[in-house]
């Protein structure tokens, strides 16, 4: 069982993150018009979830974003979406006074976890609140530490923030120790998507309306009225949930409800590494499936489900 004690480097050369810079005087109302999340109610030094989708309200992109002031901002996304979302996000831009780049190499995010976190939120005198209010603390000229939701695993409960340095990032990352970082994230409920599952859920289906990172009250942006709909004229029908397996997972696989084992019931968001053994990962599935006899990864025979209690409630659908 591996120590949940640890500090990693998220945006090295091959880790997990992306940084996208959006800065100008038209960089919150640009995002504003592109993003699930209410931007320009967030105050400077805030961090707050947030989905970009297609018209069609599918999500392309997951991010963290951080407003260092009125006039810059930070995503943090999968790495993996990088170049597609930043070529994307351009071809809206405009005219607007907004310039976006991808920043990755000139800062340093780190996910730090147990007692490291402690000793972050002990230092900063705060607590770790849920993941629709992430408290930032410090100066991107030095440091900013952004709290997130601490997770219970292996018995107990283990802090987690990310530490971001004005400096470059570390050239190698710890490979189990990255891993460890992204089973602590599926624990938390909250799927960060991959270029895997792009495009396949309504932010819904990832109870991304649960954990803060819709906001039905502000204005228009891709995909809203879809986002909308699915949630007022009580159409939800997939839900995520946090799933365990002795066997591989990997982001992408179908699930299959044994009792309708020619067709998939759901699909696997995110998936790693358990530190205690076998596999952890994010399920986005239809609701009747959830209290099936058994479910399965790949096929009808494949790789067998046992499911979690969220950490959180979720919002019914109205």
């Amino acid at each position: 069982m591996m120590d949940l004690n640890f500090s990693v480097t998220l945006n090295a050369p091959e880790g997990e993150l992306a940084v996208i810079r959006a800065r100008g005087a038209d960089a919150g109302s640009f995002l504003q018009g592109q993003l699930t999340q209410d931007v320009l109610l967030m105050k400077t030094d805030e961090a707050r979830l947030a989905a970009w989708c297609s018209a069609k309200g599918r999500m392309l992109a997951s991010f963290i974003v951080l407003k260092l002031s009125s006039e810059e901002f930070l995503l943090i996304l999968s790495r993996d979406l990088l170049a597609a979302t930043l070529k994307r996000l351009k071809m809206f831009v405009l005219r607007a006074k907004c310039e976006l780049a991808d920043i990755t190499g000139e800062i340093s995010i780190e996910g730090v976890a147990g007692s490291a976190a402690r000793n972050l939120t002990d230092t900063m005198n705060t607590i770790a609140l849920r993941a629709d209010s992430m408290p930032a603390n410090g100066s991107f000229d030095t440091e900013i530490v952004v709290l997130l939701p601490p997770v219970h695993m292996n018995g107990t409960s283990v802090p987690r923030a990310l530490r971001i340095r004005a400096s470059a990032p570390a050239v190698n990352a710890n490979r189990e120790q990255t891993q460890a970082w992204c089973a602590l994230e599926i624990a938390s409920g909250i799927a960060r998507l991959s270029a895997a599952v792009s495009e396949a859920f309504v932010p819904q289906m990832l109870n991304y309306e649960s954990v803060g990172g819709v906001n039905f009250k502000k204005g228009c942006y891709p995909g809203q009225e879809v986002v909308a709909r699915s949630q007022f004229r009580g159409t939800l029908k997939r839900r995520a949930y946090i799933a365990t397996s002795a066997s591989e997972l990997q982001a992408g696989q179908e699930v299959f409800d044994s009792r309708e084992p020619d067709q998939p019931c759901g699909q696997i968001a995110q998936a790693a590494v358990h530190p205690a053994g076998g596999y952890i990962a994010i399920v986005s599935m239809q609701i009747s499936a959830h209290d099936g006899p058994a479910l399965h990864a790949s096929s009808a025979s494949g790789a067998l489900l046992q499911l979690h209690t969220l950490p959180y409630e979720l919002l019914a659908d109205v």
